[in-house]
Order: structure tokens, then C-alpha cells, then sequence
């Protein structure tokens, strides 16, 4: 799937390496890692006390753009948590 320029947005607007925060009121250890040059980023969140898992690949390419590749979960799964994670600053 080709992520949307709003995706893009809330997915860069997470802090980059390991972060913790909330979603839909239960706290997550996050963390999101650059790898090849920007190219393409890994994010993976675990629900601290809880089971729920969130995996992703995203790939800026030129030709293709970005494409977005959850691990093994829905498309909606990844981009709701990217859109509703908060972050503890």
C-alpha cells in the first residue's frame, strides 16, 4: 500500500529510537529506527502489561514512493496507532 502524505506526517511526527507513550489509554514502549540512509524506517511498539503488538516497514522509494508494509496485522491496525499514539514528552 502507498502511504498518504498525512500518514507520512504523523508517522515522522513520532520521536525517532525508543519512546514511550499511550494509545487508546494503555502505554506502549515505541521504537522507531532509520535504517538505510532514510530510506527506508522500522517501527515496533509492545503494550507495556498487555499483549498487542504494533509492526511496520516503510519504504521511500522514487519511483513507487512510500510504501507501507505492516508485519503480519491490518493496514488499519499500523495507521490508526500512527495517527492516535501519544508520546510522553
Amino acid at each position: 500500500m502507498t502511504a498518504t502524505q498525512p500518514f507520512l506526517q504523523a508517522f515522522f511526527a513520532l520521536p525517532a529510537g525508543t519512546s514511550t507513550g499511550r494509545f487508546k489509554g494503555n502505554p506502549y514502549v515505541l521504537t522507531r529506527t532509520e535504517l538505510a540512509g532514510g530510506k527506508s524506517h522500522k517501527l515496533v511498539a509492545h503494550q507495556l502489561g498487555g499483549s498487542d503488538y504494533i509492526s511496520l516497514n516503510l519504504y521511500l522509494t522514487k519511483n513507487s514512493g512510500a510504501l507501507l508494509r505492516p508485519c503480519e496485522m491490518s493496514v488499519q491496525k499500523v495507521t490508526e496507532f500512527v495517527f492516535y499514539f501519544q508520546p510522553d514528552y
